[in-house]
């Protein structure tokens, strides 16, 4: 059965395809297409070239106008003449099979989309039977309601009968036919037998979780490439992989960590990123297990990232539609080494933009919003994470005095 989601890292020229819609300004496409390029980087891929448009939304036939498609057509005609082919065209929102088909049929290039994207590299980053059940799940899920475009070259042999006939008979009569049924019916028991396996899987983990002991549960969450993985390094002085790419950790990975005389549980979980395909949360509910059954949410936040507010919503919404929303949760901004901000001119009398605003202003802004539900600090660097272990030292303590209300539980405390 043929696949059209990258199975290997190769060093392809891309080009990025998005929209400026009336609910989507230039910025913020602007700023999804920085991340696509992010996406694609970590794949193995290339950017050479991006395409907007303006339109009221996207097209159900090529998702752009006739017009852009036949402008990006011709910039792939040209790089081909010049030598530098584009291997594909990647577009910042799902596509469906019919958009799929008739762009690749106008543009004679492999064409992804955002989910596919995320799809491939979670393929690349899977290293256990759990992430690779997980991701090939999400993979076949996806690939069911696009089944058709991968038999268009059937769409020749109308044959069968009934009248009509020949060319143009609906549904594709006879070979067909019978290859995309089979296709879906071979997916679907492959569906319902991976289903299975994360079934044994989720009941393997449950029985480990419970055999955990009496110690409270802390859980890293929030958007892709934060540091959460730099911080559980910090905190465990542990090896767990950290990368600037997006989702370097796919497995979570659960440490004991001791702080003072109070050994707590803390795992690091998947991130979470815009746009993200919900059969993908939904494959990934084993691991997003370890969230759902924390007993406190380390929510980290890239605090350089130009539009971390945004960030935040995309990881409150992904956590409110997993059921976690009322838990106990702490915002650790991280990466406060690679702030920036612009300073503003005396004389410039246009209101104050976020750019502009230094770090000192962000954090009163903060800590008043939120009390001493926030903390500043560096992970890279190790900054402020005296402070940072103080705190959640407090915090798991007192949710452990009213969870588990015996302290045969602590380690004799050090002298010091």
């Amino acid at each position: 059965m043929k696949e059209f989601v990258i199975s290997e890292v190769k060093a392809e020229t891309t080009v990025l395809v998005g929209l400026i819609t009336q609910n989507q300004d230039e910025a913020k496409t602007k700023e999804y297409l920085d991340e696509l390029e992010f996406l694609a980087d970590t794949a193995g891929a290339v950017t050479v070239k991006r395409f907007t448009q303006k339109v009221a939304g996207p097209s159900q036939v090529t998702y752009v106008g006739k017009g852009k498609l036949e402008e990006i057509k011709q910039y792939i005609k040209d790089e081909e003449e010049n030598e530098r082919p584009v291997g594909m065209v990647i577009f910042d929102d799902e596509l469906s099979a019919k958009q799929i088909r008739n762009i690749e049929g106008e543009l004679g290039v492999k064409i992804l989309d955002r989910t596919s994207l995320i799809l491939d590299i979670f393929a690349m980053r899977a290293q256990t039977a759990n992430a690779k059940t997980q991701v090939e799940l999400a993979q076949y899920r996806y690939m069911l309601p696009r089944l058709q475009r991968l038999w268009t070259h059937l769409e020749r042999q109308g044959g069968g009968s009934g009248s009509g006939g020949g060319k143009g008979s609906v549904g594709l009569r006879g070979p067909g036919e019978t290859q995309l049924e089979m296709d879906r019916r071979i997916i679907l028991q492959r569906i319902t037998l991976l289903k299975q396996r994360l079934l044994e899987i989720d009941k393997q983990k449950t029985t480990q979780r419970k055999n955990r002991g009496r110690m409270i549960r802390v859980a890293l969450v929030g958007y892709t490439n934060v540091g959460k993985s730099t911080l559980m390094n910090l905190m465990a002085k542990s090896e767990v992989f950290a990368e600037n790419k997006l989702f370097a950790t796919l497995d979570t990975t659960v440490r004991k960590v001791v702080v003072d005389n109070l050994p707590f549980l803390l795992a690091d979980t998947v991130g979470f990123i815009r746009k993200l395909p919900t059969d993908l949360v939904d494959s990934f509910k084993s691991t997003l297990d370890e969230v759902r059954e924390a007993d406190l949410l380390l929510h980290v936040v890239d605090i350089s990232h130009p539009d971390f507010e945004e960030q935040i919503q995309v990881v409150e919404k992904t956590l409110s539609e997993l059921g976690c929303a009322e838990k106990p949760c702490m915002i650790v901004f991280n990466k406060i080494d690679n702030y920036t901000w612009i300073e503003k001119e005396e004389d410039d009398l246009t209101p104050i933009r976020k750019e502009n605003i230094t770090l000192e202003e962000l954090k009163r802004t903060w800590m008043a919003r939120l009390n001493d539900n926030c903390l500043f600090i560096s992970a890279k660097q190790r900054e402020n994470i005296d402070e940072f272990r103080s705190v959640l030292y407090k915090k798991v303590r007192e949710l452990h005095v009213q969870k588990y209300p015996y302290n045969d539980f602590l380690y004799p405390q050090m002298e010091g």
